[in-house]
């Protein structure tokens, strides 16, 4: 079959490799990866049908009066979405989440918590799990004008010149409430008649006391009585509703994204301005980095000078969980600006302080305040493992869980050193027997895999992409029953983590495969990669149809492929780009090609050439193989190494083909923009 593009192809990337090996067993694992596409393009359907209103909206009649939270719940049920759409998932899921972010947006402002279609101002724990949604659709469609616009105008929030939420002469955020709305000082009304609001047992109990310091109240049980619940929502809203916290460095994302555009040098000022800020402060905190600085500047001004309890800080109420995932997010977004690495210090002080007060013992006997969630850890929990603190306080530090390994790994993952690389090693030794421990739990963040990844790339843990992939259809399968199940019944009624909890899309294991890259730091990452695809055939991002790929290695220089086209009878034709937004550059690719007997000579058969080998009674037999032949001839490997001189190339697979690529390549070698498969 003719592809419609194949004339152009050599306008999108040079060279383009024709050698292949054509199959003799259809790999297991790329028969899954198609399936698992084909099954998600049926699942998202079925969620836009039984749960959106026609608008893309979420059915949800409920009121959000009296509270800032929620919108990020909203914007959640959609967030990978167009991921899967740039992984190559069907066409019009990119239409579909358009039209669910335009629909929840105008949902949202309806309910209030949306202002200029940006949220109206709260914490970046939570806004940077909304707007991962978006980052996303821009990189999937950056030729989309209206969405271009909104990076711009969210951008300037923070980083324009009338910012109304950054004090530039301070390099401060002065508020943990940010948005549209500009500063929104305080922690709202949510917390008017005492904290907790409700019963004593409240959904916040296992975080224990919001601030260790309030005199009378040591205790979760001192606040069964109203006046010490009251004192203590009147400090939390003038301690914890002010000042710069360490979490808003996910804002770093929003001007990120917009600079991927046009790399427009003042947007990469203000990131590199904003992190220095914090990198400043944790050096004179020996490296770890302060949770809270007071609106005039100074570090622990609201706290009594201590560098920690600030909201969404080391005290409460996730500490090492929220602070970490913010560094990581700067970390990446410096490298990909400037291409510092050294902000990756902020993260890995962290990661080997809380693992050097390591302990052994289970989840299950902990008192951890994660046990909500213990999927998240990707270990058994009753099994004996290494438990790491998350929280610092008023008697040092507490709160003992497992490490989230997402963490070590994106550290790794983003600096390739081999500090990184034994340190997540040594934190896999920490939960062994389970350091190839696949747990067939999916969380929110579609993360909690990385342990028997890291195994895999590593030739520790060879049938991870079969398990993986056959695991994520599982929880795909899951979802659907939830959905068929699920009865929404009354105005409104489901809650708003419903549609997160039955929402059938999983491109954790996908991200991995073909992408080479972790899934996305779910509180305001952007997702970087090793490799991008796009479908030249077609003329858009992603994997073609049919087309299957696996990263089976990767290193600081070299990125192993496979690609498979699985169809019997289309010639697939994808080029690959060097990293998510072309960051890296490629230097060489090495093809590993199967062959007959190279000592029998070449010949044409039926218009392909292909190497003869000796059959049975020394009969001239061509691969694959006589027309008597059930089997097919050994074959030998070779290889041909090509120089590429871009940042992609193509590859062209005829129908039942596959092509290993070795990859040499340099990271972070250009200048990051968002490409198209019309910019190559």
């Amino acid at each position: 079959m003719t592809a419609k593009n194949f004339g152009k192809i050599s306008n999108y990337a040079n060279p383009i490799l024709r050698d292949h090996t054509y199959l003799r067993t259809m790999p297991e694992w790329a028969v899954l990866q198609r399936r698992l596409f084909e099954v998600m393009d049926q699942g998202w359907r079925v969620f836009d049908e039984k749960f959106c209103n026609p608008d893309g909206s979420l059915i949800f009649n409920q009121s959000m009066d009296h509270s800032r939270d929620g919108a990020d719940d909203f914007y959640e049920a959609f967030f990978n979405w167009p991921a899967l759409y740039m992984l190559g998932g069907s066409e019009d899921i990119l239409s579909a989440a358009k039209k669910s972010w335009k629909g929840v947006t105008e949902q949202l402002t309806k309910l209030g918590l949306v202002k200029d279609q940006y949220e109206r101002g709260y914490d970046w724990f939570h806004q940077g799990e909304s707007m991962i949604f978006f980052y996303a659709i821009c990189a999937a469609d950056p030729k989309d004008q209206e969405f271009k616009k909104l990076a711009k105008q969210f951008a300037e929030l923070y980083s324009g010149k009338n910012s109304p939420n950054y004090v530039a002469d301070k390099n401060i955020i002065p508020a943990p409430h940010n948005g549209s709305d500009g500063l929104r000082p305080g922690l709202g009304q949510e917390n008017q008649d005492g904290y907790p609001a409700g019963d004593i047992n409240s959904v916040m109990k296992p975080y224990g006391l919001p601030l260790h310091y309030v005199e009378g109240i040591n205790e979760w049980d001192d606040l069964a009585v109203k006046e010490k619940s009251i004192l203590m929502a009147s400090e939390m809203e003038r301690v914890l509703g002010y000042g710069d916290v360490a979490v808003n460095l996910a804002v770093t994302s929003l001007i990120a994204n917009q600079w991927l555009y046009d790399n427009e040098q003042s947007s990469a000022d203000w990131i590199n301005k904003y992190i220095q800020g914090w990198v400043d402060r944790a050096e004179a905190n020996d490296g770890i980095i302060p949770d809270n600085v007071a609106p005039n500047g100074e570090v622990g001004g609201l706290h009594d000078g201590r560098w920690f309890g600030g909201h969404y800080g080391w005290t409460w109420p996730h500490g090492f969980y929220s602070v970490s995932h913010a560094t990581l997010v700067a970390g990446l977004n410096a490298i990909l600006v400037s291409g510092d690495k050294s902000v990756l210090q902020l993260t890995r002080t962290v990661l080997q302080k809380v693992k050097s007060l390591g302990r052994v013992g289970t989840i299950i006997e902990t008192e951890s305040s994660l046990q909500a969630g213990t999927e998240r850890f990707g270990v058994p929990v009753d099994k004996p493992v290494v438990l790491v603190p998350y929280r610092y306080g008023k008697d040092g530090w507490f709160d003992y869980s497992p490490m989230i390994m997402s963490l070590p790994m994106w550290l790794w993952y983003l600096s390739m050193s081999d500090e990184d690389a034994k340190f997540m090693e040594e934190l896999i030794e920490g939960i062994a027997p389970f350091g190839s421990y696949l747990s067939p739990t999916r969380n929110k963040e579609e993360a909690g895999h990385e342990a028997p990844w890291f195994s895999y790339l590593h030739g520790k843990n060879e049938n991870y992409p079969t398990t993986a992939l056959a695991m994520a259809l599982g929880q795909v399968a899951r979802r659907m029953r939830l959905m068929e199940t699920e009865v929404i019944s009354g105005p409104g009624g489901v809650n708003i983590h419903f549609w997160q909890e039955v929402q059938p899309i999983v491109t954790e294991i996908l991200t991995q495969l073909t992408l080479g890259a972790p899934q996305v730091l779910y509180n305001g990452g952007l997702q970087v990669a090793r490799l991008r695809y796009f479908d030249a055939d077609a003329g858009r991002i992603g994997l073609p149809n049919e087309v299957a790929a696996l990263v089976t290695k990767i290193t600081k220089d070299e990125t192993w492929v496979e690609l498979v086209n699985t169809s019997i009878t289309q010639t697939r034709r994808v080029v690959l780009l060097a990293g998510a937004f072309g960051e890296h550059q490629f230097e060489s690719v090495t093809q590993l090609s199967e062959s007959t007997d190279p000592k029998h000579s070449d010949r044409f058969v039926d218009g392909y050439e292909q190497a003869i080998c000796t059959g049975d009674k020394g009969a001239p037999l061509t691969y694959p193989g006589s027309r008597r032949a059930y089997g097919s001839p050994e074959l030998h490997e070779e290889s041909v190494t090509t120089e590429v001189t871009k940042n992609s190339f193509a590859v062209e697979l005829p129908a039942n083909s596959s092509a290993k690529l070795r990859i040499k390549m340099t990271l972070n070698a250009n200048k990051p923009k968002f490409i198209g498969l019309a910019d190559l």
